[in-house]
Order: C-alpha cells, then structure tokens, then sequence
C-alpha cells in the first residue's frame, strides 16, 4: 500500500494514500512515499514513474539484501536493518529489511513489513511540518536514528536475562536455563549480522556531504555512526556474558556430577567392609580351625551384628577427618 506525505512551502503537511500522487514532486514540494507489503505492480509503478535502475526494483522485490548504500543517476539506494523481539523473549531477535530511495526533495522507503521506529518518525513528520525545512535528508536521518536506537531496549532486556539466568545458575541449573542461554546466543549472531555491516553503511553516508546529503545532515548521520558502534560494542560484551553464564552452567552440572559421584563412592566404601563381614559370616563351613561348630555360636552372631553397626560409623569419622566429607 502505498503512503504519500507531502511538505509544502508554507508549512502545509498533506497526507495521501494510493497510486495518484506517486512520482517526482513538483517545485516547493518535499515527498516522502511509503510503500508496505509491496508487489510487482506497485514496484512497477514506481521504476516508471521515477525512473529508478531495474537492480534497485529487483532489491526491493526480495527482501535479502545486507545493508548498503549504492549511487544510481540522481538518487542514493540505501538498504537497512531493524530489529525486533517479542515483548516477553527478548532471544526472538527478528529482522526488519527497510529500503530507501533518497533523492532531489523526495524519499521512498519500502518495507514487507511493519517497522514501529518508521511509523513512529511518519508520525512525527504529519505533526511536524517543519521538519522538511531541513531537507529531506534530514527526514532519512530521523528513520535511520529511530531504527538504530530501538537496539538499545532489545540489548538492555538481554543483558537483564542473562543476569536473571545467572542468578538462576548458582542456586539451581535445569536444562531449560542452558536452552535460554544458546537461544540469546542465537539472537546475538543475528543482530551481528544484520548490524555490523550497516555500521560501514552509516560510515559512507556520514562521510557525504552533497547534492543528496547536505554536509550539515552528515553530521548527523555521525551521531548515529557512533550509537552504532556503541551497540556492536554491547553486542560483544553480551556474547561475553553468554559465554560466562555457558561456563557457569556447565560448573554448576560438572560439580552437580561430582557430588552425587562423591555420595555414590562413600555408599560404596561405607559397604564395601560391610560385604566382606557378611560374606565371611555366610561361609558354608560348620567348623573352623580354632572354631568348631562356629555357625551356632551367639558370641560371634552378636560380635558380627556390633560390626556391622560400628563399620559405617567408623568409616564416616574416618571421611570426615580426611575431610572428605
């Protein structure tokens, strides 16, 4: 569906939607398009109207593209990426593909999906009729700062469980928590991926300053160059926390092992003399030298039950003088 906000001269903001108004604007008119869920006939419509390069059209028909900035004949084409998670699992990192075609005092942005830092700058400009009073380069800045700074929330809520993970490691591991921790990790390699490459696209637009990006919206564009490389910079130091809570976690299990191995083992010490009483007091022999007639003998019966009493306890304070318990 298409969207159509034009600034006139004097301040006055109108709002269209459909086809009619789609194409260069006239003098004194700055035209901001928005087209959602495209097809091939809206595309279509817009290679013939503004006469855009066939490989930008065939961009903006599969959405796969990493972010880039590429000059065509009178016009920037400009491919970014936004993220977003479910409010509830901040691991569900999805990405958001937003293109962009910035030229002479109009922008159009195509996205196959809702974009909420988009919507909100959209907004702003209906209320805000000056903005266009700084160009309309000034107005991709806005989109491009929304998007960038809506990574700050989604990496706050990450840090916030791993540290909930971390707590939940030391007194307790389950296998739920060590399903949590590669899930984050998972949505980690996908904001690398998806920001680390926009990071040398901001850098190309910061460094313009030209017939499409005024040296004065450059600036700009540097601020938000530095925003980003401060959210790859958070990135690596979550995928960091990542990795301690992994380590802690598989201490936690390998002492969690070691312990019930220790139990198991004394069990086994603890009993290991018992067999060898019992087992001796269960021969098949009626006589022994120096024993005659010893399986009938209370004297041994009540000597072999002491035994079997004192073993255990003796064996205990052994361990725990070893220290060992």
């Amino acid at each position: 569906m298409f969207k159509v906000l034009e600034f006139h001269a004097n301040k006055r903001v109108e709002v269209f939607e459909g086809s009619s108004h789609i194409g260069p604007p006239p003098d004194g008119v700055i035209r901001w398009i928005d087209l959602s869920e495209q097809d091939s006939a809206q595309l279509e419509i817009l290679r013939d109207r503004f006469d855009f390069h066939p490989l930008t059209i065939e961009d903006c028909a599969q959405f796969d593209q990493r972010p880039k900035v590429e000059e065509y004949d009178g016009y920037f084409f400009i491919v970014m990426h936004g993220l977003c998670c479910a409010k509830d699992d901040p691991a569900s990192i999805e990405q958001r593909e937003i293109h962009a075609f910035l030229g002479d005092r109009y922008l159009v942005t195509v996205h196959d999906q809702d974009i909420e830092a988009l919507d909100n700058i959209w907004k702003r400009a209906v209320s805000d009729p000056g903005l266009a009073a700084r160009g309309i380069d000034f107005i991709y800045y806005l989109v491009a700062d929304a998007i960038v700074e809506s990574n700050f929330p989604i990496l706050d809520r990450i840090a916030d469980e791993l540290e909930e993970i971390e707590s939940e490691v030391m007194e307790r591991v389950h296998q739920e928590q060590l399903t949590r921790i590669f899930r984050i990790k998972r949505g980690l390699v996908t904001m690398r991926k998806a920001l680390s490459p926009q990071r040398d696209m901001l850098s190309l637009l910061a460094k313009r300053g030209g017939e499409y990006v005024s040296e004065r919206t450059a600036l700009y564009f540097r601020d938000v160059y530095d925003h980003l490389v401060r959210i790859t910079e958070s990135i690596e130091t979550s995928r960091d926390l990542v990795g301690n809570c992994l380590d802690a976690y598989l201490s936690m299990v390998s002492q969690r092992t070691n312990e019930i191995m220790k139990s198991l083992t004394i069990m086994s010490a603890v009993f290991l003399p018992l067999a060898f009483v019992v087992g001796f007091f269960g021969q098949n022999f009626v006589d022994l030298p120096g024993l005659p007639n010893w399986v009938e003998s209370r004297s041994l019966m009540w000597f072999m039950i002491v035994l079997c009493a004192s073993v255990p306890v003796a064996m205990i304070v052994w361990f725990r003088s070893r220290n060992w318990l």
